[in-house]
């Protein structure tokens, strides 16, 4: 039992502005409740007629049947939605669905329509999914609360859909029936004006007929509340995200940090860490789903996947795929190979993929092998239909695998449709084609690292330290409080006049790094505030006048040369602190070579985030170059995640962290942000 069963499995059913009349909203909405098994009662203040089983009120309708409704499905406009859904709160409804445009949507008296709605959802706790909605299915309980023609001839099946749209959640339903998957649930959110993808997630958690979500994310108003709701379900059932606005650049705050996260970036950061599997379109959504409906595999950072195919070309397309995108196709042992090689003709691989020339009856005992293999976690098989030379099928479904198995089918179109209906059924995930086989195996896989990952203890480097009073932090004080945290800093003097600098360099020695100390300015190199390569006293006095004016200058140590990193947090409007790691200087910008995490993190995953950048190798040491110690990078992001914890901090930028040639990391320039004390006390997640 939750929160929103008299929404989704409710005993009875009022439709507000019900009506006979083909065409009109509520005509559609009552002819598709027309399965459902208990009463659905018809309400138009209009037009009562109790002969032809039309109510005026809903307290009439109540009296008629005997029962109070726990539904209300309403489909007037949106003036008059507000006043009618506090009625049938008042006669006993617990949840509405509001299919009515017109809200804040809108705009204009939108808006204040909302807003209405709004508060009888306050006052009465009445709860609604909407408005501005197509609706919600829910084949096992034969209830279509849905306007869309088709939707009372979907089966059920273990899929729960999702959807920030309406429009959406119905393309899926019916996209993952052309694919053989029932549907479970399938909800389009609307506008979320009370019901989100967080309460329906939690819902789903508690379903024992769901085995695999598919989420569709425009917006995640919700924040952190949605990742805990993912992280929360994803323990018991995989769940695949679609996150849409891959080219909205959002509005970031002033360092180069925020500049590097879109909020589609974050967006897609904060599911993946919550454990959800992520796919780029629609197509990708149906095949992962499919496939992770009928398989899960254990917790496992980077299963091993092992390749039958009875076509070498479209077996290589298969193989490509999947290594490109950094899966495990690992090398087979001997004992293996030795077995494979009494099975099959001479001329044929052997070592993974395995490549059987043919179709034949062999390929259920060569799979066998495969599967046994001690590196293979998944076994994946190609083959086109070829019914004289073996019943492909029945040959899969015939074989005892040590693994799950994955199949990709081809043929003539209904032949090969009939084929992955029949494994699909038999427990295996059947894919059309080498793509969307890599897709099913790629998901099996990152769902069965995520979980890896979330067994992972959140860790910190270091407690924070004390922070300054609110005000404007300068690049010395900035580093001091690094350094506290165990982040090497280069040894540097605050001068207030060329005297002192003199004496600086002196003590320092050259090669030194002369720049404007002045907690205004964020980057100095913008307004020709940093001179290096310093090394002589007539060499500093040209630096000095060459800066800008500034209350002091910062007499720095020079670091030798070495690649360059970009570190910081930033705390989203939405998910709160936000940790980024990308290349230094402006590559990261240009390219969008970065990798994001929510903090707090484990140190698994903050060990991890070098390998997503395209440019790592410039960091795990090309062409000779000492390789970064990969603990002491943990430890600055780490480092960072604790101090973003301490809310009095809004961002904070190390840029660059070059690389030593003994491998550390240095910060040579910082920049911190704190927050209006005004601005602490509410929380991160909106």
């Amino acid at each position: 039992m939750t929160a929103l069963d008299p929404l989704f499995a409710p005993r009875a059913i009022t439709v507000l502005g019900a009506s006979a009349t083909p065409g009109k909203l509520g005509a559609a909405m009552t002819d598709s409740l027309a399965s459902f098994p208990g009463p659905v009662m018809r309400v138009n203040t209009g037009r009562p007629d109790p002969v032809q089983g039309f109510f005026r009120t809903i307290g009439e309708a109540t009296e008629a049947h005997g029962i109070t409704p726990d539904l209300v499905v309403s489909c007037i406009p949106a003036a008059v939605t507000a006043a009618a859904l506090r009625e049938a709160a008042a006669a006993g409804a617990r949840a509405a669905l509001v299919c009515a445009g017109g809200f804040a949507e809108a705009g204009g008296d939108g808006a204040r329509h909302q807003q209405a709605l709004a508060e009888v959802v306050e006052d009465t706790g009445i709860r609604v999914l909407g408005p501005n909605t197509s609706g919600f299915l829910a084949p096992h309980r034969r209830l279509t609360a849905s306007f869309v023609p088709g939707v009372a001839d979907l089966e059920p099946g273990p899929v729960a859909v999702v959807a920030a749209s309406g429009g959406v959640n119905h393309a899926l339903a019916f996209a993952l029936a052309e694919a053989g998957i029932g549907l479970r649930l399938g909800v389009g959110l609307g506008n979320s004006l009370d019901v989100t993808q967080a309460d329906v997630l939690r819902h789903l958690a508690e379903d024992d007929g769901v085995r695999a979500v598919a989420l569709h994310v425009e917006t995640a108003a919700e924040g952190r509340r949605l990742t805990e709701a993912v992280r929360h379900l994803t323990g018991r059932v995989p769940v695949v995200a679609l996150v849409v606005g891959r080219s909205d650049i959002g509005d970031f705050a002033r360092s180069h940090t925020g500049a590097l996260a879109t909020s589609w970036r974050v967006t897609r950061t904060a599911l993946r860490q919550a454990g959800a599997v992520l796919v780029d379109d629609e197509r990708d959504l149906v095949d992962a789903v499919t496939a992770l409906s009928r398989v899960r595999l254990p917790a496992h950072p980077r299963p091993g996947i092992g390749l039958v195919t009875a076509q070498a070309g479209p077996g290589l397309l298969l193989t490509d795929d999947l290594r490109s995108h950094g899966i495990q196709v690992p090398p087979l042992v001997e004992r293996t190979v030795k077995e494979l090689r009494e099975l099959l003709p001479a001329l044929t691989y052997l070592n993974n993929p395995v490549d059987t020339g043919r179709p034949s009856p062999a390929i259920t005992q060569v799979v066998e092998r495969v599967s046994e293999d001690p590196g293979i976690d998944v076994t994946a098989v190609y083959g086109l239909l070829e019914p004289t030379a073996v019943d492909l099928p029945a040959a899969l479904a015939a074989a005892r695998t040590a693994t799950p198995l994955v199949a990709v089918v081809g043929g003539p179109v209904e032949q090969a449709r009939v084929t992955r209906r029949q494994l699909g059924e038999a427990g295996i995930p059947c894919a059309a084609t080498p793509a969307s086989g890599s897709v099913m195996v790629r998901a099996l896989v990152e769902d069965a690292a995520a979980r890896a990952r979330l067994e992972a203890t959140v860790g910190t480097a270091s407690d924070a330290p004390a922070l300054p009073l609110p005000g404007p932090v300068d690049e010395h004080a900035a580093k001091g409080i690094l350094a506290d945290m165990g982040i090497r800093t280069p040894l540097r003097r605050v001068c207030a006049d060329p005297a002192a600098a003199h004496a600086a360099l002196d003590e320092l020695g050259g090669p030194v790094v002369v720049k404007i100390l002045d907690a205004e300015i964020l980057h100095k190199t913008e307004v020709g505030g940093v001179q290096v390569g310093v090394r002589t006293h007539e060499e500093l006095d040209d630096a000095l006048a060459r800066l800008p004016a500034s209350p002091a200058q910062l007499i720095e140590q020079m670091a030798p040369a070495g690649p360059e990193l970009i570190v910081g947090v930033r705390r989203d409007p939405v998910f709160g602190p936000v940790l980024a790691l990308g290349a230094g200087g402006t590559a990261a910008e240009i390219l969008g070579d970065v990798s994001l995490r929510l903090a707090p993190l484990s140190a698994n995953e903050a060990y991890a985030m070098l390998d997503e950048l395209t440019t790592r190798e410039m960091f795990l040491g090309a062409r000779g170059a000492t390789p970064v110690d990969r603990a002491r990078l943990t430890h600055v992001l780490l480092a960072l995640a604790s101090l973003a914890a301490e809310n009095a901090v809004a961002e904070c930028e190390i840029n660059p962290l070059r690389v030593l040639p003994d491998g550390d990391v240095v910060a040579l320039d910082a920049v911190l942000l704190l927050r209006d004390p005004r601005d602490q006390g509410g929380s991160d997640d909106a």
